[in-house]
């Protein structure tokens, strides 16, 4: 399907790209993805006329964010974003990286450490987000459980709830799990994390440069970034071992993995429904 007109006549009057000719490729199953050929050079351009306003700003936000951070991850520049208008489209364009066969896993592991090396004094983020097409909620706290608690799982178990997906019997045993999350969940200091970290968002260059996408960033335990990592698969054992080179894990962390995701679970549940169901219930009841 070739790119809407009227999304092209805006990316050249207002943005000065002139948009050559176009390809459809691989982006994910929310947005249309398409490498663009341009006076400025290959580009990647996402774009969807059903969401938010101000969705691809904030993804742009995420974006420029982890660039910021002091750390050798590849992060593609943004060129352009801007929400749906007058039937024209959402949309977002940022350099194109050519994905390559394979890359350094021990590497960007240690990056990644470095990334969570960024910290803030309160967990959260200025703005709200999105993970997926989903709102996700940054109102900030000064304490990482009540956070996980009130601004990730809560909203979702609402979602899940309200959409009959789920009965109110999880969400009183979310309420006796969330009353041991502080016995749970060890302290940490508020760090940048990506937010949505499954191999679906990773991709290694040409060089073998680790490359990170689609972010849903706030300021979090770095253990959600790992936990998410291992929940579809796809980072291997030196990854793993990367990360621990910079910076060590502490003592429980696999046990508290089913916990983390289930945040990422319920998200899955509010989006697919489906097996997500059952997976989010037998959390709920194993740790409650």
């Amino acid at each position: 399907m070739p790119l809407p007109d009227n999304l092209k006549e805006h990316l050249e009057k207002s943005y000065n790209i002139d948009v050559q000719s176009e390809s459809s490729v691989s982006g994910g199953s929310i947005n249309s993805a398409y490498c663009i050929s341009t006076s400025l050079g290959d580009l990647f351009l996402k774009y969807n006329s059903n969401v938010p306003q101000n969705f691809f700003e904030r993804e742009s936000d995420g974006l420029k964010m982890l660039r910021s951070a002091n750390t050798n991850l590849r992060i593609p520049e943004v060129i352009a974003a801007d929400g749906p208008d007058n039937n024209r489209p959402g949309f977002l364009v940022m350099e194109y990286i050519e994905s390559g066969r394979s890359g350094d896993s021990e590497q960007f592991g240690a990056e990644l450490a470095k990334l969570h090396q960024t910290e803030e004094s309160e967990f959260g983020l200025e703005d709200d987000n999105y993970i997926g097409s989903l709102p996700q909620s940054n109102r900030k706290h000064s304490a990482w459980e009540s956070f996980f608690s009130e601004e990730r799982i809560k909203p979702q178990l609402k979602m899940a709830i309200d959409s009959c997906k789920m009965d109110h019997s999880a969400q009183k045993a979310w309420g006796r799990l969330s009353s041991k999350l502080d016995r749970l969940l060890p302290k940490v200091e508020p760090s940048l994390i990506h937010g949505d970290l499954w191999s679906g968002n990773y991709l290694f260059d040409t060089n073998g440069r680790a490359v990170l996408i689609d972010p849903a960033v706030y300021y979090g335990h770095p253990e959600m970034d790992l936990a998410f990592s291992k929940m579809f698969g796809g980072f291997s054992s030196e990854f793993y071992r990367g990360y621990e080179s910079v910076s060590s894990l502490e003592n429980g962390f696999e046990e508290r993995v089913p916990i983390y995701n289930l945040y990422p679970l319920l998200v899955h549940v509010n989006l697919f429904g489906g097996h997500y169901v059952s997976q989010a219930k037998r959390v709920l009841d194993r740790f409650s």
